[in-house]
C-alpha cells in the first residue's frame, strides 16, 4: 500500500479553522465530523509511522489516532493563537502510543491485584466525594482489609506496569512541549525507552512525594487537565499546577544527577 500526505492548501486551512469557529460555538457532530475528514491526513501520516514500528494494522491504528484527532478538536481554543496541527498531532501521537502500552504491558501484575486496584479506585473516588480529600494509603489498605506495605506494593506495580512516554504533551504557561524536552537527552524520542533509561524514570518517579506523585500520574498517565485533576484530588488549580512544574523540575535533576 503506498500512501502520499500532501500539505493542506490555504484554502482548506482557512475552511478548517472555520468550522472551527463553528464547532465552538455548536458543538455539532457534523461539523466535527466534517473537521475529522479535513484533517485526516495528519492521522494517516502517524498511523503509518507507527504501523511500520509495531505489529498492529494500519487500520487499528488510523482508527485510534482518529480518537486522538478528535480529543484535539474537542480541546483546541482559537483565541491562544497555536496552529491545529501543532496542536493536534501530540493527541493523535499520544492516543496511539497509549493504545500500543496498553498492548504490550511491562509489568504483569496479578489478578487479584488488579481486582484490589480496581476496589481502591472505586473506594477512593467515592471518599474524595465525601470528605472533599484524597484517603490515605492506610484508610485504602483498612479499606481493602490488607496490609499497608501490600497496598503500597499494588499501588507501585501498578504506576511502574507501563513506561510513560517522553512524547507526552505538557500545557503550560509558555506552551505546549513534550515531557522529553524537559529532562536530559532532548533528542531521544524512541517509542520503547532503553531499559536503563526507563529504569532510571521510573525510580525517579517513585521518589516524588505522593501528593505530586499523585498529580503527575493524572495528568501524564491518564491525560487529564489540570482542572480535572484539581476536582479529582480536591485541591485548587494553582496547586496542581505548582505540583506538576515541582515534580517536573525534581525529575530533571534526579536524572541529571544520574547522568553524572
Amino acid at each position: 500500500m503506498v500512501l502520499t500526505y500532501t500539505l493542506m492548501s490555504p484554502e482548506l486551512k482557512r475552511e478548517s479553522a472555520q468550522l472551527l469557529r463553528e464547532y465552538q460555538q455548536s458543538r455539532s457532530a457534523a461539523i466535527r465530523n466534517q473537521l475529522v475528514t479535513l484533517n485526516l491526513g495528519l492521522v494517516r501520516k502517524e498511523a503509518h509511522f507507527w504501523s511500520n514500528q509495531c505489529t498492529e494494522s494500519y487500520e487499528d491504528l488510523l482508527q485510534v489516532g482518529c480518537m486522538g484527532l478528535i480529543r484535539a478538536i474537542e480541546r483546541f481554543d482559537l483565541s491562544k493563537g497555536h496552529a491545529f496541527s501543532s496542536f493536534a498531532i501530540p493527541y493523535i501521537r499520544g492516543e496511539i502510543q497509549h493504545y500500543l502500552r496498553d498492548k504490550g504491558v511491562l509489568v504483569r501484575m496479578p489478578r487479584r491485584w488488579l481486582a484490589l486496584q480496581q476496589q481502591a479506585m472505586t473506594f477512593s473516588q467515592e471518599w474524595r466525594t465525601q470528605h472533599n480529600r484524597q484517603p490515605t494509603d492506610a484508610e485504602i489498605a483498612a479499606e481493602l482489609e490488607i496490609p499497608i506495605t501490600e497496598w503500597q506494593e499494588i499501588k507501585l506495580a501498578w504506576t511502574n506496569r507501563s513506561p510513560l512516554s517522553l512524547d507526552t504533551p505538557v500545557q503550560d504557561e509558555e506552551g505546549a512541549m513534550s515531557l522529553g524536552e524537559m529532562v536530559p537527552d532532548q533528542q531521544y524520542r524512541s517509542f520503547q525507552l532503553a531499559q536503563e533509561d526507563q529504569l532510571r524514570l521510573q525510580q525517579a518517579l517513585v521518589e516524588l512525594e505522593q501528593r505530586t506523585h499523585e498529580v503527575l500520574k493524572f495528568v501524564f498517565f491518564y491525560d487529564l487537565t489540570q482542572k480535572e485533576v484539581a476536582e479529582r484530588l480536591g485541591i485548587s488549580v494553582v496547586t496542581v499546577s505548582r505540583c506538576v512544574k515541582k515534580g517536573l523540575a525534581t525529575l530533571k535533576r534526579s536524572m541529571a544527577g544520574n547522568d553524572e
